[in-house]
């Protein structure tokens, strides 16, 4: 009878759903971040962004924090290479202020099922249209055979179009050459990155670093839209949309899928995915009747119906109990891998998911909170002795050269920081100036 009793028990603590401790402390694992990032070359990054189809990054944010933090040590020719060699493809997801924007990858062969057609009303200018027609007419073209009588004009209509999702390129480098590059010591903005909107720097023969590589039309380049071959009848043009609907909506689950593990209802809206939970809920339904993913009840305090992908239900209850070596992740604010904004809610108001802001977890709790700029440092717990050496050492490995693979900074001044973290922050090597407590290279 004790035996039995005992089994039973055993049994259902298996099945007992996790704590949201345990689903952020299983996101980064499950996503190759941190610990669990593998060192490779362009099949591992061509695997990567199998993972991270869809969602929008900051592209100040991507090549900086993202791609790195999965790879170990990361180069930007191999992103390069997949998009020139025409394995993946990346559009605009909207502009962010003047100097960024939100930029999502693709796989080639399943971005036709994932990426929405914009609504190209917004820009109607006689530059917009001019550069429509002649991607529309031409295919893919460098900048000099697009511009204009004005290089600013095009440029600027141009990005106006990236930013929109309607045109994109084959490679990354106009995106890294949107901002001269600036290293952290002068902007506190992390590593060197060229990010935002055009600023007309310099022309050359082959025209503008904003406007290097080929630029096409997204809808051409996938056979999208007015692009894709024609269908004889009403009956097959109305066959052909429920097909292609219902292809999209499984294409876009089993994306959430991958990138998710264990996809939740808060998840599905933290994305801002168009119908939210209930457009994709038939789908995941007649997936799960398939036995391609498993329903239940995963992570307490949250939604009822929750899906998840053979094996990542094992991993996330093996991330139950608090590991006896404190668990130590530093996340861009942005990174897919950091649950708190999207899936789970922040512990204090205050912190946003803001490109160049960086957050510290501790045993999966949201610790530090480091705004945008570097500028200020925030508590994310109370004081209690259990985390604020871990932060403070992580606070440390973000500065150092550049060629280290933690450092994001060459130089953190923090004016405004908690008063309880200052006695450790000054053992670690932060010197009081007139601005507050800065740490040096």
């Amino acid at each position: 009878r004790q035996l039995r009793q005992r089994s039973l028990a055993v049994l259902r603590k298996e099945i007992e759903p996790t704590t949201t401790d345990a689903l952020a402390r299983f996101l980064p694992d499950w996503q190759g971040v941190g610990p669990a990032a593998i060192n490779g070359g362009v099949d591992r990054l061509f695997e990567i962004v199998s993972q991270l189809q869809g969602v929008p990054i900051p592209a100040s944010v991507l090549e900086r924090d993202v791609l790195p933090a999965r790879l170990g040590r990361y180069s930007g020719r191999w992103l390069d290479e997949l998009l020139s060699a025409g394995e993946i493809v990346w559009t605009g997801e909207g502009s962010l202020g003047r100097d960024d924007g939100k930029v999502c990858l693709y796989l080639r062969d399943q971005a036709r099922s994932l990426v929405d057609l914009p609504d190209p009303a917004p820009f109607q200018s006689d530059e917009h249209i001019r550069l429509r027609e002649t991607l529309g007419q031409r295919g893919a073209c460098f900048f000099r055979e697009l511009q204009g009588s004005n290089d600013l004009a095009t440029l600027d209509a141009l990005w106006d179009l990236v930013w929109n999702g309607e045109v994109t390129n084959d490679s990354f480098a106009a995106l890294r050459a949107l901002t001269p590059g600036k290293r952290a010591a002068s902007s506190g903005a992390g590593t060197t990155m060229r990010r935002g909107r055009p600023r007309m720097s310099s022309l050359t023969v082959l025209g503008p670093p904003k406007g290097q590589g080929r630029w096409s039309l997204v809808a051409r380049e996938l056979a999208m839209g007015e692009f894709a071959p024609p269908l004889d009848t009403k009956a097959a043009v109305r066959a052909s949309a429920r097909q292609v609907g219902t292809e999209r909506l499984h294409a876009k689950a089993a994306a959430l899928l991958e990138r998710h593990g264990v996809l939740t209802r808060e998840a599905i809206r933290g994305e801002g995915i168009t119908g939210g939970f209930a457009g994709l809920y038939p789908v995941l339904k007649a997936m799960e009747e398939a036995g391609t993913v498993r329903r239940g009840y995963f992570v307490t305090g949250l939604g009822g119906a929750q899906f998840a992908v053979p094996g990542a239900v094992d991993r996330l209850r093996a991330f139950r109990e608090t590991p006896q070596q404190p668990d130590v992740v530093v996340l861009a604010a942005t990174d897919p891998a950091n649950a708190y904004g999207i899936a789970l809610p922040w512990p204090v108001k205050g912190p946003q998911r803001a490109a160049g802001a960086y957050v510290i977890l501790v045993d999966g709790l949201p610790s530090a909170y480091i705004e945008k700029g570097g500028r200020s440092l925030v508590a994310l717990q109370a004081f209690d002795g259990s985390w604020e050496t871990h932060v403070i050492r992580a606070l440390t490995a973000l500065v150092g050269p550049e060629e280290s693979r933690t450092a994001r900074f060459r130089k953190l001044v923090f004016e405004n920081f908690p008063d309880e973290l200052k006695g450790l922050m000054v053992d670690a090597g932060f010197v009081p100036t007139p601005k507050g407590l800065a740490k040096y290279a």
